[in-house]
């Protein structure tokens, strides 16, 4: 499935889910857990039916053996789970609005955790029993829900109904404002997280997982990676994540559990408890922790090696304070107890990336002393400013931290200005382009000294342009052939109604047959040039932002290597750093840019000629192709 076509199925299936439930008994906040839950059923059936014939086969033919196996046993191997026929999404479909349905899909529901333990507890069960208010007369609304996501087509595969998941996460998190957003990150901020740091294997932790977009990235990662370089092989990604709400630790491993990933999800306080003994424990640690959090009691961290080596923010308080009193001090900020907790969770050659609230960045009194012991530690590699409205919670303005142990003799900081990167997504939300998040990756892997990451990159973009133009071509040919079929029926029209005129009120039957079948056909083919005019459109627009791709890069990095831009990027000493009072805001160091877009004036000059160049040929264009098709249709006439 094809990404226009991933988006359409998305879109239609949130439409009429929302549609549903704003006709329904249940509030927005109700909403989701049950419908994420079918979603979750929907695929589990699917795949079952596709595993199905072996599991029955390789029964049959065991099953009077001295080995035999059951059916489950047999099923959990091949399948990765067993389905009960009163578990299938078929089953449940074909019960009928005076059948208990909430009630069937409870118990469906609990047959699936019977037989994956990993999933005990989180699959919602009882949230169906509110699909039927006291006004009902029947299970009407139910049925209607199990309706809607029959629509997801037999043939999809897992991959797709994990990002169909990951699309409803979004869309919840969106609805429900800053309530849903405590469990989920936008997907292109991860993938922007998950670029900078590749986790290509080895052990990832997020102790503040929500609904687990970080493993399911990171995940997705690696698969690019293995098809790439055209391996079967495949890289162990193992993952750990701690998740304080009861409700989005269920929310996660259902997510995980659709994408395939091996993991271990559990409910834990990252503040206080520590299921993992996190301590120089992980290769990869990501995640987008709540910010500016003011209640963290200091004495349950201060003496937690995970969180004092480079210091544990607090007040200044007198000499005096009585003991039952400093059992009651809290944690001014507890941001630097994330930063620390990053920090320390990572094995010596290990990869950081989290999220963070901009302030950080300048924090002062005990923060800033953390900060600066972290800075000459030489653990933090980079620096990025995030564009605002990122996120569909707070438009608090964030930033990412990177920190890279593995770093030996260069322990130059890079800070990247991303705020004027971005597409607009509506008028409150924006988003990274999967090309933008690779043109930022690019930055860290030239400062790296990797220069083939870009002439990959850009080559790339070269293949894009080429196949986008020769598609562009066709497209423009078919767009001149659609013109000139619709001017001819215009003018067939344009002759019958003039025969139609001259005939006066006494219009001949043949005549308005004539007429009718002329209007008809140049209805079709306007249908057909507006159609073509579109998809030429398109094309061009595409082929256009992959050569603003190009132009970004060559533009920046002329030399095929890294160079400070100002801007957007730059490279800092341990001295210039000192000379800001350590400072990590990015925007300190890479300077100002004139123009909203991330372009300086000449920049800006150079875009806008080179845009009313290409503006000024396709005129030309058109107006070489009216006057053909205007000589065309004179000959055809004459």
């Amino acid at each position: 499935m094809d990404k226009q076509k991933l988006k359409n199925l998305e879109d239609r299936l949130w439409r009429a889910a929302d549609n549903l439930r704003a006709n329904s008994p249940l509030k927005a906040t109700q909403y989701s857990a049950p419908l994420l839950g079918l979603i979750f059923l929907r695929f589990a059936s699917i795949k079952y039916k596709q595993h199905e014939a072996a599991i029955l086969k390789e029964y049959e033919q065991s099953k009077n053996s001295r080995n035999a196996k059951t059916i489950e046993q047999i099923a959990l191997r091949i399948c990765g789970f067993y389905l009960p026929e009163k578990s299938r999404y078929d089953h449940l479909l074909a019960l009928t609005t005076t059948d208990n349905i909430p009630q069937a899909i409870k118990e469906a529901m609990e047959e699936i955790e019977k037989y994956r333990p990993e999933l005990g507890g989180c699959l919602p069960k009882d949230e169906y029993l509110k699909l039927k208010s006291e006004k009902d007369e029947d299970f009407s609304f139910a049925k209607d829900l199990l309706k809607i996501l029959k629509d997801i087509p037999e043939e999809i595969e897992g991959d797709i109904f994990g990002k169909v998941y990951e699309f409803f996460l979004g869309k919840f998190a969106l609805a429900e404002g800053q309530g849903g957003g405590e469990f989920y990150t936008p997907t292109s901020v991860v993938q922007l997280m998950v670029e900078m740091i590749e986790p290509y294997g080895g052990t990832l932790f997020d102790p503040a997982c929500g609904s687990g977009g970080m493993f399911v990235q990171s995940s997705e990662f690696v698969k690019r990676i293995r098809e790439h370089n055209q391996t079967t092989q495949t890289i162990p990604l193992q993952i750990y994540g701690c998740e304080k709400e009861e409700e989005t630790t269920k929310i996660a491993r259902m997510n995980v559990f659709l994408h395939g990933l091996q993991n271990q999800i559990l409910q834990a306080n990252s503040y206080y408890e520590d299921p993992y003994d996190s301590y120089e424990k992980f290769d990869f640690v990501m995640a987008n922790p709540p910010f500016n959090v003011d209640d963290v009691k200091l004495s349950s961290v201060k003496s937690q090696k995970r969180f004092n080596k480079y210091g544990v923010p607090q007040n200044k308080t007198s000499k005096n304070k009585k003991s039952e009193q400093e059992d009651k001090e809290t944690v001014p900020n507890a941001n630097y107890l994330w930063i620390s907790l990053f920090a320390t969770s990572l094995k010596p050659n290990g990869r950081a990336a989290l999220v963070m609230a901009n302030s950080a960045s300048d924090a002062r009194n005990s923060e800033a002393e953390i900060r600066e012991r972290l800075i000459k530690d030489g653990i933090i590699s980079c620096m990025l400013s995030l564009p605002k409205n990122m996120f569909y919670t707070v438009t608090l303005p964030a930033t990412l931290w990177f920190f890279d142990k593995a770093r030996t003799d260069d322990k130059r900081i890079l800070f990247i200005d991303a705020r004027n990167i971005f597409r607009q997504i509506d008028r409150a939300h924006r988003e990274f382009t999967p090309e933008q998040i690779r043109n930022i990756a690019c930055i860290r892997h030239l400062f790296q000294g990797d220069k083939q990451y870009l002439a990959d990159l850009l080559a790339e973009y070269e293949q894009q342009v080429a196949t986008l133009s020769d598609e562009a071509n066709k497209l423009a040919q078919k767009h001149e052939e659609t013109l000139k079929e619709k001017n001819l029926h215009q003018k067939t029209l344009d002759k019958i109604t003039q025969k139609g005129l001259s005939e006066g009120s006494t219009l001949s039957k043949e005549t308005a047959k004539e007429w009718k079948e002329a209007e008809k056909l140049l209805k079709q083919a306007e249908k057909a040039f507006m159609e073509a005019e579109k998809a030429w459109s398109d094309k061009s627009a595409e082929l256009h932002y992959f050569k603003d791709q190009i132009s970004w890069l060559n533009n920046r990095f002329p030399n095929g290597q890294y160079e400070d831009v100002t801007g957007l990027c730059k490279a800092a000493t341990l001295e210039e750093i000192a000379e800001q009072d350590y400072s990590l805001n990015p925007g300190r160091y890479v300077g100002v840019v004139i123009e909203e877009d991330g372009l300086t004036e000449e920049e800006f000059k150079t875009e806008m000629k080179e845009r009313h160049n290409a503006l000024t040929a396709l005129n030309q264009k058109a107006h070489e192709l009216e006057t053909l098709i205007e000589q065309n249709l004179k000959n055809l006439w004459q």
